[in-house]
């Protein structure tokens, strides 16, 4: 690796674990900020549909179990998605939990790597 100025730069096998590491967090931040966004986009559907339940007069109504609608009992159908919603909303909270965890960490090897390498390394997004 070379440094700004032509002189060699060595990479030990630490300054390596470190450089890899860090990819890997990358790689999930991405991923979690994909789940998060389906997550959130889950939660928006299922209040659409319960505001939806809200404004029907039916007293059964389809439900979609899997592939198949099902004509399920208006009542029943509002439980379901409140509970869908309650365990979505956990998943998000995890999700978030864990994204915040990979920033920090992140941070915390940019630090090392940048203070190492300095402008030989570019650990920022394009």
């Amino acid at each position: 690796m070379q440094q700004g100025g032509g002189s060699e730069m060595q990479v030990t096998w630490e300054d390596q674990q470190n450089i890899n590491k860090f990819s890997k967090l990358n790689n999930r931040f991405h991923e979690l900020e994909d789940e998060i966004k389906t997550a959130k986009e889950t939660n928006e559907n299922l209040e659409d549909a319960g505001n939806e339940l809200i404004l029907t007069d039916e007293e059964v109504v389809r439900f979609q179990i899997g592939e198949v609608f099902a004509h399920v009992p208006k009542e029943e159908v509002e439980t379901r998605i409140e509970e869908m919603t309650e365990a979505n909303t956990k998943t998000l909270e995890k999700l978030q939990e864990e994204k915040e965890s990979i920033v920090s960490q992140m941070t915390e090897l940019k630090k090392i790597l940048y203070a190492k390498f300095k402008d030989s390394i570019n650990l920022e997004e394009d």
